[in-house]
């Protein structure tokens, strides 16, 4: 429903600028330049509200830059005359072309304003070596900008205006989905004989591997969502940056269980009748970690302080006294080596996993204190 949303919002926004040709007296006003209105909505309107914003404004300040600057080194160049026009422009383009790549090759000004410089090159070059005179350059940039601006703001009031799509939203839901995806994951390695189950695993595992192929989607939704005004329950100074190392801790968490995954399933387990030893306390362990997760995204998803003191720290503590225990019994038991491996990197495995919860809890609960996430009634 939302690309259909989408789809329906751009239709309107292009009906909307053509009016500029439609309409005999805006057509008048702007002549042939409405062009640049219609192809502004074509290239700036995006499916969320913060990818608009952020190439609208990125469009409109390389405009204007690369205008101001390329109407400046045109009258300069006029001003010189002949030979030393050609040699005014070429040594400008030159320079500023060379130093805005340079820019673009910067992470933080790439991750950001990366079409914004790109737009910069394009209009500096677009009225620097246009050739005509100074007063003609910047006639055409006030004329370029006024439609431009014309068609951004078409945008704007189509995209925000009109069932608005919030990357923020997107980030904060898809953040609070990854942890039922992955303690889904870990209940299907642990709950029962994986030979039995490998259709059922295979499914939970292709969401544990989208969380792990997800580092692209959520920084882009992280940069989209800091250009968005205020909407919701998120401010204009919500921690976006803290989704991110979430997701990244998220990641190595996803990486740990696809790790298990293959352990379990491995070919050179041990005995059935030893595997069995160790199920019991295997599953015990693995539907704490998973209650864990879901209460982590719950947390996150209801905008409420996780507790992690009084519900979850005391599961970590029972965990690591089971994965205490079960190490000293495969210890005792004497196992052959192949068999002793496979225990023992199942162990392991789980340990690191536990570990690795264990940050997760108290990212989420640095998340909660910086976005100001309400206090969760105890007697609920």
């Amino acid at each position: 429903m939302r690309k259909v949303i989408h789809s329906v919002k751009v239709g309107i926004a292009l009906v909307l600028v053509s009016l500029l040709y439609l309409l005999d007296p805006l057509f008048t006003e702007v002549g042939e330049n409405a062009m640049w209105a219609i192809m502004t909505v074509v290239v700036v309107f995006e499916f969320s509200a913060g990818a608009t914003l952020s190439k609208g404004i990125n469009r409109a300040i390389g405009t204007i830059l690369g205008g101001g600057l390329g109407c400046l080194a045109a009258m300069l160049a006029d001003e010189f005359g002949g030979i030393g026009n050609a040699i005014v422009v070429g040594a400008s383009v030159f320079i500023v072309g060379a130093a805005a790549t340079y820019s673009r090759l910067v992470p933080r000004i790439k991750r950001r304003y990366d079409y914004g410089v790109l737009i910069f090159i394009l209009t500096f070059n677009l009225v620097a070596v246009s050739g005509v005179r100074a007063d003609k350059v910047i006639r055409l940039a006030k004329q370029r900008l006024s439609t431009i601006g014309m068609g951004f703001a078409v945008c704007i009031f189509t995209n925000l205006l009109i069932f608005p799509i919030w990357a923020g939203d997107e980030l904060h839901r898809s953040t609070a989905a990854k942890f039922d995806k992955l303690a889904r994951c870990l209940e299907g390695c642990l709950e029962e004989e994986p030979n039995n189950k490998a259709e059922n695993l295979g499914a939970k595992v292709k969401d544990c591997k989208s969380v792990f192929h997800s580092k692209s989607t959520d920084e882009s939704l992280a940069n989209f969502a800091k250009w968005e005004p205020w909407h919701g329950k998120f401010g204009l100074s919500h921690p976006w940056d803290k989704y991110l190392e979430i997701g990244e801790v998220l990641r190595e968490l996803a990486a740990l269980i696809l790790s298990l995954g293959v352990c379990v399933q491995s070919s050179r387990q041990a005995a059935a009748n030893q595997r069995r030893a160790i199920r019991e306390p295997c599953e015990i362990i693995g539907l704490s970690l998973a209650w864990i997760l879901r209460e982590l995204g719950e947390s996150i998803f209801n905008m409420t302080r996780c507790r992690a003191k009084a519900l979850i720290a005391p599961k970590l503590e029972f965990i690591k006294q089971e994965l205490s225990r079960l190490g000293s019994s495969l210890q005792i038991k004497g196992l052959e080596k192949d068999e002793n491996l496979a225990m023992a990197t199942l162990t392991f495995l789980l340990m690191q996993i536990s570990e690795n919860v264990e940050v997760i809890a108290q990212e989420v609960e640095k998340l909660g204190q910086l976005a100001y996430f309400r206090t969760k009634n105890p007697d609920v």
